[in-house]
Formats: C-alpha cells, structure tokens, sequence
C-alpha cells in the first residue's frame, strides 16, 4: 500500500476543521464535503443554492487538478442539500460538470450543513 498523499490547494477554501481537502491512497481520492465557500474568505458566496453550487464546482475542480484529475476521474459522489426542493437546480448545475459516463450519486435533505450551507458534495475519484 502506497502512503497517503494529502492534497491542498489554496485555490479552495481551507478546512474549517481537522480535516484535509482531500487525500489520496493508491490512486483513489477522497474528497471531503464541498461547500459554495470563497477560497479567499473562507465565507459562503452571497445569493442563492445556485452561487453556491457554482462556487463549490469550482472548489472542486481546483482539488481535482491539484491531485492530477478533472471531473472525469469521479466515480461517486454524495450530495447533501438543506431543501431537498433544490434538487432540480443542483442536478442542472451538476450536470453541467459531469458527463456521461456519469458518477454514481446519493442525495440526502440534511438538518444543516457546514456553515449554514445550502448544498455540499463530497467525492470519491481515481486518479491514474
């Protein structure tokens, strides 16, 4: 077994926690829980559930790279929303992100999510 490598990125937001962005162990990459935070400020972007997915996309996106991947590399996904009404919306930015052939994905309405956040999303990828 190869040793964990941690991936950081200031191109995302830095852990509000003692947690790592992401960590890679044998070529699989384990991203934690996403939200629609600014890098620069660590708050949420202002508006609505769809500047925040857009910005967590971006989040993602900046892992993904820092770790060798894209969104091609993701093999599943977990998605948590606060109103499981925005389902719809998330799906059409997510889509947006993720081709065919697509990630396996569960959705779950959660209490409340990290600071206050709308959605958050986390992965789990392969990085050849």
């Amino acid at each position: 077994m190869s040793p964990r490598r941690i991936i950081y990125t200031e191109a995302a937001p830095k852990p509000i926690g003692p947690y790592s962005q992401a960590v890679l162990i044998d070529k699989t990459l384990y991203i934690s829980g996403i939200t629609g935070n600014c890098p620069a400020s660590g708050k949420l972007v202002s508006g609505g559930v769809v500047e925040q997915a857009r910005q967590l996309f971006k989040n993602m996106a900046a892992i993904l790279k820092e770790a060798g991947g894209d969104f091609s590399n993701v093999l599943k996904t977990t998605v948590f929303l606060k109103d499981l009404n925005d389902f719809a919306t998330v799906n059409q930015i997510y889509a947006e992100h993720f081709k065919e052939p697509h990630p396996a994905r569960s959705c779950f309405q959660v209490v409340k999510n990290p600071l206050d956040a709308l959605v958050e999303i986390e992965a789990i990828a392969r990085i050849e």
